[in-house]
């Protein structure tokens, strides 16, 4: 139990009390993003502690526990920050980056379990027992592959896939305006009038938004029917996908960019949907 709070513990304070602008600039924010992952930590710790040891043991319970992860949190961070800024990568880079965010966030959870193996005698194998997990830690790791297809994959993919295209933005609401006007000087060279052509390209948060809830379901659905094993029915999702999007697919950068999105976001929940039926069956 106490390993998949803190992991559950690390995804809050990583993917929602870190806001956009943190991300942006990390280097500013690495202390307050630290001390998000020292209270959410501290929480979970306590929460154990009290529970489990009847506040006995203080030190290697609680305090030695918290200052590893935190400070540990805090150098990867920091390492990964100069490491970054060194190779200076460019934005079309984003397998790289990919990369890098995957790493990262297996240092941190390879972290978490080497503490509490140390800590607490921590033992993967002695999480199953009798065929499956307890109740309380088969709903935690429900929780956390919920996360993973839906806020962590939707990053994953947000890092892969770049900034939108611009036939995306355009495509989506480009305007055209005609002024015309009736000039007598025109008319002798035989036109009957100037006709002026404004272009203009809007953007919307919203349009963005549905594209965010429209992935998330889209994966929750992929890691449900995996989980049941109806992987015909996943065929009908992208085919749904495809006719909304028909239009645009004449497109080739709309339609490599609308590919390689569905193409990960289907890989993603279908491997967390086969890692959820592996350990709950």
């Amino acid at each position: 139990m106490l390993f998949f709070s803190l992991v559950l513990a690390h995804l809050i304070a990583d993917f929602y009390l870190q806001t956009d602008d943190m991300v942006i600039e990390k280097r500013k924010n690495l202390r307050k993003h630290t001390i998000h992952h020292f209270f959410m930590t501290t929480i979970v710790l306590i929460g154990f502690w009290v529970h489990e040891f009847h506040f006995k043991n203080v030190l290697p319970n609680l305090f030695l526990p918290l200052i590893a992860i935190v400070i540990s949190h805090f150098i990867v961070d920091y390492f990964k920050i100069k490491l970054l800024d060194k190779m200076k990568m460019t934005k079309e880079e984003n397998m790289k980056r990919l990369g890098y965010f995957v790493f990262d966030q297996g240092l941190h959870l390879g972290v978490i379990l080497f503490v509490c193996m140390l800590c607490f005698q921590f033992e993967i194998k002695g999480l199953i027992k009798d065929g499956g997990l307890g109740f309380i830690d088969s709903v935690l790791f429900i929780i956390i592959i919920v996360i993973l297809a839906t806020t962590v994959s939707g990053h994953m993919i947000k890092i892969l896939l770049g900034s939108l295209p611009n036939q995306l933005l355009t495509f989506e609401g480009k305007y055209s305006f005609k002024n015309e006007r009736n000039e007598t000087e025109f008319i002798h060279k035989g036109r009957k009038g100037l006709t002026e052509e404004y272009n203009y390209t809007v953007f919307s948060k919203h349009d963005l938004s549905r594209g965010k809830l429209i992935g998330y379901i889209e994966r929750l659905l992929v890691l449900l029917l995996t989980f049941y094993s109806s992987y015909p029915a996943i065929g009908f999702i992208v085919a749904a996908k495809s006719i909304a999007r028909f239009k645009q697919m004449d497109d080739r950068d709309w339609a490599e960019y609308f590919l390689l999105g569905t193409l990960t976001s289907m890989f993603l929940g279908i491997t967390l949907g086969i890692l959820l039926k592996a350990v709950l069956t």
